[in-house]
């Protein structure tokens, strides 16, 4: 069987799967990337190998995410994206006629709008962390929660309190009042996934045209109480698609595929990147008053590529 690999590694999760020639997906991974992308990388990739047994071939390979130029030279990458597009091109495939793709991920949430499957807008969040998975998991942490469980508190909830949610340190001050005032946690917990919903339509969603269908993506998606909040807020269903927590890999695999269409190899470095020792070092370049890092990366002792530099002196990518 023929197959394409798509990796999305970001600040919190590192996702890989594999698709078919149709796009299918047949195994995918949802791992925390625990600061060590290279090693979650090289050990999910080694385990995805295990687990098809030699039963799929790797026609090509594509990455996204944060680290995604680090990801590309670790896999042997055939397309580099960014999350945008990756997650633009995974949605229209499930969802054919998407118009709104609601993305919340470890650190940071995204709207992006599209129109006949081409993306006419889209808006990040960069600077508050109210809204986003690491949020949600320090609260259940503080609670005693499983995030797993965390959403179904608020599908419990009679009467949501009203918790203040444009600043993530203000949110848990609220909390802990409304907690101090006697309020049960699954009011607290559903007034704060409402809270959510209003700083993310307040900020990131602020002056989109938000029309259905709308998909709503990204790990943060696996919380039943935030997908009922969209739903109250926006007065409408949110979709939420099978593969929510590894959108943007798959969008990367499907790249992978039609770039292979076109140039029909690939630069896959195959599944055992555990045999691979990856080193990155920098120096501070001294030739003027800009003082870049200039970042350094190498595969078993040699340098595999350079970066960090404005003005190009340092820079070097080897095929």
């Amino acid at each position: 069987m023929k197959g394409f690999l798509g990796v999305d590694v970001g600040s919190v999760s590192t996702n890989i799967v594999v698709v078919d020639a149709d796009g299918k997906l047949l195994v995918d991974r949802y791992l925390r990337t625990s600061g060590r992308p290279i090693e979650v990388v090289q050990q999910g990739i080694y385990d995805i190998g295990k687990e098809l047994a030699g039963d799929v071939e790797i026609l090509a390979a594509g990455t996204t995410g944060s680290a995604r130029f680090l990801t590309s030279m670790i896999v042997g990458a055939d397309v580099v994206k960014n999350e945008i597009t990756a997650h633009a091109v995974a949605a229209s495939n499930i969802v054919p006629g998407v118009r709104t793709i609601i993305e919340i991920g470890g650190q940071d949430s995204k709207i992006i709008i599209l129109r006949d499957g081409v993306v006419t807008d889209f808006a990040m969040n960069t600077v508050c962390a109210a809204g986003t998975g690491s949020f949600l998991d320090q609260q259940a942490s503080r609670l005693l929660i499983p995030i797993e469980e965390f959403g179904n508190y608020a599908l419990k909830a009679k009467n949501p309190v009203r918790i203040a949610g444009r600043c993530a340190v203000f949110a848990e001050s609220d909390m802990v009042h409304k907690q101090q005032l006697g309020y049960n946690t699954e009011d607290i917990i559903a007034g704060l996934c409402e809270a959510l919903v209003r700083n993310y339509m307040n900020n990131v969603g602020k002056g989109k045209e938000i029309l259905d269908p709308i998909i709503f993506q990204g790990g943060v998606a696996a919380n039943a109480g935030l997908v009922q909040a969209f739903n109250h807020y926006l007065n409408t269903e949110v979709t939420v698609p099978p593969y929510f927590g590894v959108m943007g890999a798959i969008g990367a695999a499907l790249l992978a595929k039609d770039i292979y269409a076109k140039k029909g190899s690939t630069n896959f470095k195959g599944f055992n990147l555990r045999d691979i020792k990856y080193v990155t070092t920098s120096f501070e370049c001294k030739g003027c008053s800009n003082a870049c890092e200039v970042v350094q990366f190498y595969q078993n002792g040699e340098l595999l590529a350079r970066w960090g530099d404005r003005c190009g002196k340092w820079e070097l990518q080897i095929d």
